[in-house]
């Protein structure tokens, strides 16, 4: 079986918990330097050292989610509510030697409803560096997006957090030195329904095509208080 390393964590996966008392576990100033709201779209909790996001909450309306489908999609453009020195810039990705995609954790085909739920996606604050393989595979980190699309279809809504972890020691890309993470995850709930389901993702190249998105899934208490799992 292979064996994977995270980074320890400290919060309480518990759906007896309100949604506001949950989401404080990650969205606080010991957790993160910065909390950036987004225009109430989504929520970030910034780290300055790596220069990205820790963790990105959202919830996906079903009945917007399909609602429109905006296909022309906006530019990147850097966080301005982020101090200069701690953000990255689009030109960080180009051209990467790690093979780093300017990876969403809020996803574009969420948020593709309005000009402006797809715009606040776009900000680089929202942009993480993940593997290409990682990235656009349908059976991997795509593949569970649209998963959760569907399941907002069919419950009405569906929350969503995703945890980035970072070794302590990260490669970096760009003149801004932005982290690059080793791995990922998301957790999809409805407190209403008692439904939770999570996920997690190697930051690296996929050597197995045949993996379905079902051979990512985790059990969302292994991300309790543990190192490995």
């Amino acid at each position: 079986m292979l064996k994977k390393t995270v980074t320890t964590l400290v919060f309480t996966v518990s759906l007896a918990l309100s949604n506001d008392t949950f989401l404080h576990q990650f969205f606080n100033n010991k957790v993160c330097d910065q909390v950036l709201e987004n225009d109430g779209y989504f929520k970030t909790c910034y780290d300055y050292k790596v220069k990205g996001a820790k963790y990105v909450a959202y919830t996906i309306d079903g009945s917007l989610a399909n609602s429109n489908n905006i296909e022309e999609r906006p530019r990147f453009y850097p966080d301005k509510n982020i101090p200069p020195k701690y953000r990255g810039e689009y030109s960080d990705y180009t051209n990467n030697r790690y093979g780093m995609d300017r990876g969403h954790m809020a996803e574009d085909a969420s948020f593709d409803y309005s000009q402006r739920s797809l715009k606040a996606v776009y900000v680089l604050s929202n942009i993480t560096p993940q593997h290409s393989t990682v990235n656009r595979d349908k059976k991997a980190w795509a593949g569970v997006e649209r998963f959760g699309r569907a399941l907002a279809t069919k419950m009405g809504k569906v929350d969503v957090l995703n945890g980035v972890i970072y070794s302590n020691n990260p490669k970096r890309i760009g003149h801004n030195q932005i982290a690059i993470p080793d791995a990922f995850w998301k957790m999809y709930y409805n407190q209403e329904r008692n439904y939770q389901r999570c996920f997690y993702f190697e930051n690296k190249v996929i050597i197995d095509p045949s993996k379905n998105i079902s051979d990512y899934e985790v059990a969302c208490e292994k991300l309790n208080g543990k190192s490995n799992y």
